[in-house]
This record gives C-alpha cells, sequence and structure tokens, in this order.
C-alpha cells in the first residue's frame, strides 16, 4: 500500500512567532501540506458566563478585556448595543470620536499584524519599524482616553473625555508622521525579493473557499470579497466610507490590505477632525430591559454582541461572536492546505492575523 502522509507534524502550543497558544497539526508529504488542524483551549477564559447577571456597568470593563489588541471595539459593540436595547441618543461630537479613537485602534492592531508576519518570515528591519511606528498611535489612544489598552472611553450617550484643540494638533501631527514612514515600509514590503519569495502564492484562500469558511475582515477582503461591517455603521456613512478589496487571495495580499487599511484609517481620522462639530460629547440616558443583536467591524473582521437586559440594566444573556472564529477555520481548511513548506505554515497562519483572546473569551 502506498504510503502517503510521511510526517505528522505539530507547531506550537508556544512558538516563538505566535503571540498566544495555539497548536497546529499538519500531515505533511515530505514538506508538502496535505491537512492542517488547529487546536485551541489553551487560554479559555469564560467570559460571557461571568458576564450573566451582572449590571452593564460591570459589563462594559470585562467585554473590553476580552482582547487586549481590539480592546475598543469591543467596548464600542457593547455600548452601541445597550443604546439601541434603551434608546440611547448620541451627541454627533461623541460620534465622531468614537471613530477617531476606534480607528487608532485599528492601526496599532494592523501595523502589530503585519509586524507579527514580518517577524515571521525573518524579516526583522521590517518587523522592528512596524512595531516602532504602532508606539505613535498607541500614545494618541493614551492622549485621548487616559489609557493605552483597557480605555473604557466609550459609555452609553457619549464618550468620558472631550479631545482639546492641543490634542487635537498632537493627534494631526502623528498621523502625519504614520503616513510619511508607512510609505516607505509599504514600499519595502512591496518590492522586497525576500518577501515576495516568501509570501506570493503562499496560503491561497480563494473566493469561494471564503464564501465556503463565511471568513471575514481583511482575510476576506483580501480575496476580493466586499465586506465590511463599517458600511453599515451611520457614522461610517456620514464619512463616506468605502471597503478596499484586493484578489491576490495569498499571504501578500493579507499583508498588503491591511497597510490599505491603515492608510485609509488616517483618513477617516482627518475626516472626523474636519466634519466634528462643537458641542456636548455625553447626551445621558438610562440602560432599561430589553433585546438586541449588533455588529461592529474589528480589526479582524465582524464582531457581533447578542445582548438581553432586564429593567435593572442587567445583562440577563449575552452572546458574542469574534472574527477570528472564521477566519481560524478558513486557514485550518483552506489556507495551509497545500502550502509547500512547513517554514510557510507558520507565515500562513500569521497572515490571517488569528486573536485567541477572542476566540477563548
Amino acid at each position: 500500500m502506498k504510503k502517503t502522509v510521511d510526517v505528522s507534524l505539530p507547531i506550537g502550543p508556544v512558538h516563538p512567532c505566535f503571540k498566544e497558544p495555539a497548536r497546529i497539526k499538519c500531515s505533511t508529504a515530505g514538506e508538502h501540506v496535505l491537512s492542517a488542524e488547529i487546536e485551541l483551549g489553551y487560554v479559555k477564559k469564560g467570559i460571557e458566563r461571568i458576564m450573566r447577571g451582572r449590571p452593564w456597568q460591570e459589563v462594559m470593563f470585562l467585554a473590553e478585556r476580552i482582547c487586549g489588541i481590539c480592546s475598543v471595539i469591543h467596548n464600542m459593540v457593547f455600548i452601541e448595543s445597550v443604546e439601541r436595547i434603551s434608546d440611547i441618543k448620541v451627541p454627533k461630537r461623541a460620534a465622531y470620536l468614537r471613530v477617531i479613537v476606534n480607528e487608532l485602534d485599528r492601526i496599532q492592531s494592523h501595523l502589530l499584524a503585519n509586524y507579527s508576519y514580518c517577524y515571521t518570515i525573518e524579516h526583522e528591519t521590517l518587523a522592528m519599524y512596524l512595531l516602532n511606528l504602532r508606539e505613535t498611535a498607541m500614545d494618541q489612544i493614551e492622549l485621548i482616553t487616559g489609557a493605552r489598552v483597557t480605555c473604557a472611553y466609550i459609555i452609553p450617550g457619549g464618550v468620558r473625555f472631550d479631545l482639546s484643540k492641543e490634542s487635537e494638533k498632537s493627534l494631526l501631527g502623528a498621523l502625519e508622521k504614520i503616513e510619511k514612514d508607512l510609505i516607505r515600509y509599504n514600499r519595502m514590503f512591496e518590492s522586497g525579493p525576500l518577501i515576495s519569495l516568501r509570501s506570493r502564492d503562499v496560503g491561497i484562500l480563494s473566493k469561494e473557499d471564503v464564501k465556503e469558511s463565511h471568513a471575514v475582515g481583511p482575510t476576506a477582503r483580501a480575496s476580493g470579497i466586499n465586506i465590511d461591517q463599517r458600511t453599515n455603521h451611520p457614522t461610517y456613512q456620514d464619512l463616506g466610507f468605502k471597503p478596499i478589496v484586493r484578489d491576490s487571495c495569498d499571504n501578500y495580499g493579507r499583508i498588503m490590505i491591511r497597510f490599505d487599511e491603515v492608510f485609509q484609517s488616517i483618513e477617516l481620522i482627518r475626516k472626523c477632525l474636519e466634519k466634528m462639530p462643537d458641542g456636548l460629547i455625553r447626551g445621558g440616558g438610562e440602560v432599561g430591559a430589553g433585546e438586541t443583536t449588533w455588529i461592529g467591524e474589528a480589526p479582524r473582521g465582524e464582531l457581533t454582541y447578542r445582548v438581553r437586559t432586564d429593567e435593572y440594566g442587567r445583562i440577563i444573556d449575552i452572546a458574542i461572536q469574534t472574527p477570528s472564529i472564521m477566519n481560524i477555520e478558513a486557514c485550518g481548511h483552506y489556507m495551509l492546505k497545500g502550502v509547500d513548506s512547513a517554514a510557510d505554515v507558520t507565515a500562513t497562519f500569521i497572515s490571517s492575523d488569528p486573536c485567541i483572546a477572542c476566540n477563548e473569551r
């Protein structure tokens, strides 16, 4: 009988290229990957169970602790869910401030994802440039919200702090620096021969595979699927937001689309600063009983909250669907299958920007 599987290759759960623990189990013939399975469950938090029965004031802080890389969007989607339940209106200025902080969070998340990929393919120079540039975005988040990661900036009916003229000037200067440096780094990635060798036509996820696996976010948009939940958000609609799509379907496309989206986030923040009126940043309101489902666009794709509250604003039931659930499935079933080198397994996995903390909420 012909032997088709030479080696069962386990990678992880602890690996120098992984930000969080996960195990990839590959069946290979030589170095060609025949099939792959991604095993999770090393850092399960059970946070949805902890949320049930607690008042929204406590759950708000728990929501942003689901993930340290995209905490702002968890804060935003949860608060917008309770606002929809209770018909709480948000002042225009606060709505634009929410978008500014959310896009700064997207910039730092995308730069971190691309840093991880460059580090994985051993282009450490570009990796360190990107990690250093991320600090500029993190500094601006801290300047506006008072904290770098768990800032609890968005509250029912508005935001906690206004943006002063001095902070606005600092933000515009930071955006100019990020844009100027990123033009250079984008060119380095786009034209680097090592990067091309390690990234083009590697980790293929076709348009049909995306539809089959329900992949979302930059992972889907790099395969030609025009899907972005920001198109359904009223503030983004005011800004004339349109998704960016590429069609190379490989590791190269997934990294390039994150570079594209950082430039897009910079433009969105500038538009917010131009259009943002003076006025209140908190409209007030009281959280009551009801049930809703609300979806936001996290840096990795669709983030869904299903929330049910009682008349005192306590969370009776909550379910959270994070984008990495679908993207990791797409990676295991389609992107890793057919990879020609064991060294490209980790690079392909990292190119989908998996968030284990979100998955194991």
